[in-house]
């Protein structure tokens, strides 16, 4: 089910009124809504693959009740390999079987060896690549005894696959998430406010800008050969703001639902194209996946304790490992050693923290240093955005060199009048996303000491430009991660 359909403006109010007006009284029929809510969430897609989120969640709540009594450390370790095993099993059949297959193939083929294995045609269940994560996080949590693993069922499952955050995120840490279903939730009418007002930003990135952005960067991307140097880099620049807008509005709409039944989810984006260096920029972009890995992978693989050989070693897994969480194609995995290879240089000469302020902090300007800085990161993130978007390696190394191969079309203006619109569109997202970057999304302190008829005025502009520039249904770009 999409955030930005029909059928979830139905499917919305609906559960909202249930879960605040029927089962407000018993906490655990508000779970137990949640859940039933949760999987017909999941099951509006393809109701198959609800056996896979019930069967991760019975292993790792047995593996979790498992751990808690057991004191032998091999057998501890043996309980948490079930867990990885079949977490990441499920994941590693699901969306990395054919690419192991194809590229074994391939390898063999090269020393002179054919051999004949027939892929899969698998359908990648949406959102298992986060729920995978979510529920690992429980086993490995408990098995370090950071966490109490819970006794409550019902509790667990809603954590697993709570509707808002299930197939998109934010990936989020039962240590956070889980206790939240312990305890009596009351509603809150400020907070379902802030909700709302989050979900309204949310859909106007989805549908105004990433939708928008999409129908410019899909058509320019399938058809890179019969544009111009400057038509690529526009292209280039439509994606980077399609994926942001589309992501993080996602992340948006999932978070302000939450709010409106009471929890508090982690913020998962932070305003990351104005990042003053690369370092800063995964701060900032999906944080709860970039934390979710430098906690259970790159810390415990040594982190930046160790030797310059180690820091470079760890550097380049976690962002190896990043880039191919998000798919199986070489691809994500150029593109996370693209960014390794940005980061490297910040980690060596220990400027990777210069920068855990916000930009331009209680000023309307950034200084022109702090401008240059964010925009030469901005440069490289879109660089490397290529090679994400690209079908494949040689796709993306022919757009990057059909750029440079007519300079002179940079300053052709009649390119950039094309696309004024989206251009005139991005630019204002821009300054609004500039205006209120020190709040935990753009619109989130917009008219609080205005006049109610003001305020309300600038929420209408913003529904009204979400009705009008609203085009074709798309769907979310990390449902397919």
């Amino acid at each position: 089910m999409l955030f930005n359909s029909i059928d979830f403006a139905i499917f919305l109010p609906i559960v909202f009124i249930l879960y605040w007006f029927v089962a407000n009284k018993n906490l655990k029929l508000q779970n137990l809504l949640i859940v039933a809510a949760s999987y017909l969430f999941y099951g509006w897609w393809d109701w198959r693959f609800l056996s896979l989120i019930l069967f991760s969640t019975l292993v790792d709540y047995l593996v979790g009740t498992k751990l808690k009594t057991e004191n032998n450390q091999k057998k501890r370790i043996l309980l948490l390999w079930i867990s990885i095993c079949v977490n990441l099993g499920f994941l590693g059949f699901f969306k990395y079987y054919n690419f192991f297959l194809d590229n074994f193939i391939t390898a063999f083929s090269f020393l002179g060896t054919t051999i004949k294995a027939n892929s899969l045609n698998i359908i990648l269940p949406v959102g298992i690549s986060f729920y995978t994560f979510q529920t690992l996080s429980y086993t490995i949590d408990v098995y370090k005894r950071r966490l109490e693993p819970t006794k409550d069922f019902v509790a667990f499952s809603a954590f697993v696959s709570f509707f808002p955050q299930l197939v998109a995120g934010p990936i989020e840490r039962a240590t956070h998430l889980l206790p939240q279903f312990y305890k009596k939730r009351h509603f809150d009418y400020n907070k379902a406010v802030g909700g709302m007002r989050q979900i309204l930003w949310g859909l106007f990135k989805k549908i105004v800008i990433a939708d928008n952005c999409a129908e410019f960067a899909n058509h320019i991307f399938n058809n890179s050969t019969d544009y111009s140097g400057s038509t690529l880099v526009l292209g280039a620049l439509f994606f980077t703001f399609q994926i942001y807008g589309d992501f993080s509005g996602y992340s948006d709409i999932a978070i302000g639902t939450s709010r409106l039944f009471g929890f508090d989810l982690k913020q998962n984006f932070a305003f990351p194209y104005f990042s003053r260096d690369i370092a800063e920029f995964w701060r900032r972009w999906h944080i709860s996946l970039s934390t979710w890995f430098r906690d259970y992978l790159y810390i415990p693989l040594g982190g930046s304790r160790g030797g310059t050989l180690m820091k470079v070693r760890n550097t380049f897994i976690i962002f190896i490992v990043s880039g191919f969480w998000h798919g199986a194609n070489w691809t994500f995995i150029v593109w996370g050693t693209l960014n390794a290879i940005y980061f490297l240089p910040l980690l060596l000469t220990k400027n990777n923290r210069n920068n855990l302020d916000v930009v331009a902090q209680g000023r309307v300007l950034p200084t022109l240093k702090e401008f240059g800085l964010m925009s030469l990161t901005f440069a490289l993130t879109v660089f490397a955005w290529i090679f994400f978007r690209a079908e494949n390696i040689q796709h993306a190394i022919q757009y990057i060199s059909d750029i440079f191969k007519n300079p002179s079309s940079f300053l052709l203006v009649g390119v950039y009048w094309k696309y004024k619109t989206i251009i005139m569109l991005i630019s204002i997202f821009v300054i609004i996303e500039w205006i209120g970057r020190e709040g935990q999304f753009a619109i989130a302190h917009v008219g609080e000491k205005w006049k109610p008829v003001y305020r309300y005025a600038a929420y209408f502009v913003i529904t009204l430009s979400i009705l009008w520039f609203s085009g074709k249904e798309q769907q979310f770009i990390y449902f397919q991660f």
